[in-house]
Formats: structure tokens, C-alpha cells, sequence
């Protein structure tokens, strides 16, 4: 289970504002967010077990991240999604990952999905069971989750039948964590993100998970610029946000700065 957040091209000072948990066995080791990739074109965390990551920003501005998809049956994906998701990163637009991701589910099989792929100039939600499914984001908040989201202001959730009652409270989880974060007045994306960053650590909310062997094992949040002179924020913690605090990761000056059309207000 994971929960993301996003707010896309929603202010002017910035394309791509993201607040992600992420669920995962507690035994599983994990490696916190470095640059990684030939020349250093990505920042990401790493799954030490399969070698991929489940979120990130590229060089380029691209942020990625996963999340499982509940499917009535388990499917037998011959390659891990986090490699996928290390691959979208060495791409240089949300175009361009999009057309990566269509290639590799082409070749390759992977278990169930939803991928989101945002930069300053366009923003996709991937949904895969077997089947790839793209639909373009519209300006604005987006949550998406295991058993799908609220998506351009419409819920699109998928329950399967053999997880019916956890279904249910993930989707309960979705539209309360959207309920709460539709932007305000004058906000920044700072203060976006401070909101967002809060309600993923609320235990109201029902997106901090704490479980025998199963639970939100991190957090990040990452805010890329709109202009050529700014950078990514990116900030990550090493445990559940309710009791671990995001750290900020260093990066290069201009790291990630998007140029090409800005973040125009239009939510």
C-alpha cells in the first residue's frame, strides 16, 4: 500500500509538488535517496533488495512514483516495477517516460500498477493490470492509491473482490486525504506541501500505517522549480512521518529546474 499526493501545475512558482508515503514489509532494506544513474541523472532512494526505486526526480524535472495495484488476481511480472520506475528517471520529459513505459510493458511483464509521471509541461497517470492504461492529468490535486484515487476531480477506484473490506478502507483512506488537501486561497506550494506532509502523518487519515511485519516505511516530498534558476526540494524520511521527521536531501544547484513552460495557475 502507498498513498501520493500531487498537485500539478496548480502554482506559479512550482509544475510539480508531491507528498508520497510509502508502505512496504518492515524487513525489506532500502537505501535513502542519492544521485544515482550514468551522470548522476536522477535522485532516488533504492530498494536494496531489488535494486529499482518506487519514487524520484530526474535531471530533467521529471518526478515518477508507484504504487501497487490491488487485481482480483496476482499477476507473475517477470521484472520489478521499481526497475521500471529507475528507468522512467533517465528519461528527459513526461512524454518521453510515457513512451517508455508503453515499450516496456510491451516486452516485459510486470505486476499490477499505478504510475505518476509529472513535469512542467505534462502530467499521466499509468494504471497497468495486464493492460496499460493512460490517462492525462489535468492542473490541480491528484491522490492515488492501490485501489486507484481521485483523479481530475472524479473517484476512480477499483476494489478487488478478494481484498473487499481493506479495499474499502483504502478507498475511505483516498477521499479523505483528498478531501483535505483541495488548494487554498493564495497558498503557496510550500504551504501545500506542509498540509499534505501533515495529513499523510495523520492517523485520521488512514494513510500512516502501522501493522505486525507491514507499514509505512518513509516519506518524501518533492517540489521541482518553474523557472531555469531554481531546483528540486526534495525531502525524505527514514520512517513513518507520524514520528520521523523529512530531512532534506542534498543536491546540485539547478538540479532538476524546469524552464519550458512554467506552472501556470490554471486550478
Amino acid at each position: 500500500m502507498c498513498t501520493l499526493t500531487l498537485a500539478w501545475r496548480a502554482f506559479d512558482d512550482a509544475p510539480v509538488a508531491l507528498a508520497a508515503n510509502r508502505d512496504e514489509a518492515t524487513d525489506r532494506p532500502a537505501e535513502p535517496p542519492a544521485l544515482r544513474g550514468d551522470d548522476d541523472r536522477f535522485v532516488a532512494p533504492r530498494d536494496a533488495e531489488a535494486g529499482g526505486t518506487w519514487i524520484g526526480v530526474s535531471a530533467s524535472g521529471v518526478v515518477v512514483a508507484v504504487t501497487n495495484r490491488w487485481l482480483d488476481a496476482d499477476r507473475r511480472g517477470d521484472r520489478s516495477r521499481g526497475l521500471l520506475v529507475r528507468d522512467c528517471l533517465q528519461t528527459d520529459s513526461a512524454t518521453e517516460t510515457v513512451e517508455a513505459v508503453e515499450r516496456a510493458v510491451a516486452g516485459r511483464s510486470y505486476d499490477g500498477f499505478n504510475l505518476v509521471i509529472a513535469d512542467g509541461d505534462d502530467a499521466f497517470l499509468l494504471s497497468y493490470d495486464g493492460e496499460l492504461t493512460v490517462t492525462p492529468l489535468d492542473p490541480g490535486v491528484h491522490v492515488v492509491g492501490n485501489v486507484g484515487g481521485v483523479v481530475n476531480g472524479v473517484e476512480r477506484f477499483s476494489v478487488p473482490d478478494r481484498r473487499r473490506e481493506v479495499g474499502e478502507e483504502r478507498v475511505e483512506s483516498a477521499r479523505s486525504v483528498a478531501s483535505a488537501l483541495p488548494l487554498e486561497p493564495g497558498e503557496s506550494s510550500e504551504e501545500w506541501l506542509d498540509r499534505a506532509s501533515a495529513t499523510l502523518a495523520d492517523h485520521a487519515y488512514g494513510a500512516c500505517l502501522h501493522g505486525d511485519g507491514f507499514g509505512t516505511r518513509s516519506f518524501t516530498r518533492i517540489r521541482t522549480a518553474a523557472d531555469a534558476d531554481g531546483s528540486v526540494a526534495f525531502a525524505y524520511a527514514d520512517g513513518p512521518p507520524c514520528e520521523t521527521p523529512a530531512e532534506p536531501v542534498s543536491l546540485p544547484a539547478g538540479f532538476g529546474a524546469v524552464g519550458s513552460r512554467g506552472a501556470d495557475r490554471s486550478a
